[in-house]
């Protein structure tokens, strides 16, 4: 075989596995791990640990098992301060997160790679530069998110939220909000949306926002948590944490937002029916982005 052929081989079997990887493997290797059955401990662990799955169809709990199963084969946990992650602490932050993606393609947590996990509130020492001056402050955190494909969390938050499904907080939801939030590249509290939908989502949720701050700036009692008037993006994950925690409340106070929400996560926790139409586990959105 003459070295022209051997090269022409060669390269023709790179090119081969390089559109293989590019376009094809990321599917292949999630239907492999679709395959594989689903471990019962993780379906009792998530019927304790994650009450809205109790309450699903059976196809969306369905549905969910196969997103959390894609999540923790691709997502890298860490324990921080020797915190051990155990399947309670995998399978609780798993199934909380993909209740956001449940109707959703599940490509939208393409970017989140690891998820850090203190056993409680942790310290940041956090350092701001205006251009003249530089401050430095130490902050208690429950949960942060980052661009970067990262979430840290509080094991104790999350425990929180989990046995108090009808609270106002869940730790784990809003920083995953963020996470869909950054999506179209900043957290602005506008998650990737097009068309029609965009447009009223921009209306409804300014006129939301407006009000909420209008309502705290005159000292009157507020329908949803006080961060949520911080900035748009905060606003956005606390709106994610009442839709999925407090929708009876939310839907009374604000229609129009809930409606909003629904049409986002395609997904309707009034009825828990209203997303039964599957979306593609390892394809591309149903919706154009």
């Amino acid at each position: 075989m003459s070295s022209a052929l051997i090269y022409t081989v060669f390269a023709v079997t790179l090119i081969g596995l390089s559109v293989f990887y590019l376009f094809f493997y990321q599917q292949w290797r999630r239907e492999r791990a679709l395959q594989r059955p689903f471990p019962e401990q993780w379906r009792q662990l998530l019927n304790t640990q994650v009450p809205l799955y109790r309450r699903l169809s059976p196809s969306l709990r369905q549905q969910l098992e196969q997103r959390v199963q894609l999540f923790l084969s691709e997502k890298s946990f860490y324990g921080c301060d020797d915190f051990d992650v155990d399947d309670t602490v995998r399978l609780t932050i798993a199934g909380h997160a993909c209740l956001l993606i449940l109707a959703r393609d599940y490509s939208d947590f393409d970017e989140v790679r690891s998820i850090l996990v203190y056993p409680d509130a942790y310290h940041v020492r956090d350092v701001e530069n205006d251009g003249m001056v530089v401050s430095v402050s130490n902050q208690i955190r429950a949960g942060e998110a980052s661009s970067r494909g990262q979430v840290v969390l509080a094991w104790a938050e999350c425990e929180e939220g989990a046995v108090n499904p009808n609270g106002e907080h869940n730790v784990i939801l809003h920083e995953f909000a963020h996470q869909l939030d950054y999506l179209d590249g900043t957290a602005d509290g506008a998650p990737p949306l097009s068309g029609e939908q965009a447009r009223q989502w921009q209306q409804t949720m300014t006129r939301a926002y407006e009000h909420l701050r209008h309502s705290l700036r005159h000292h009157q009692h507020s329908w949803l948590d006080p961060y949520g008037a911080t900035e748009p993006a905060e606003f956005f994950a606390v709106l994610t944490e009442a839709f999925f925690q407090q929708p009876k409340h939310l839907n009374d106070e604000q229609p129009e937002v809930y409606k909003a929400l629904c049409g986002f996560y395609r997904f309707d926790p009034l009825t828990d029916v209203s997303g039964d139409q599957a979306a593609p586990v390892a394809g591309h959105p149903k919706t154009s982005h």
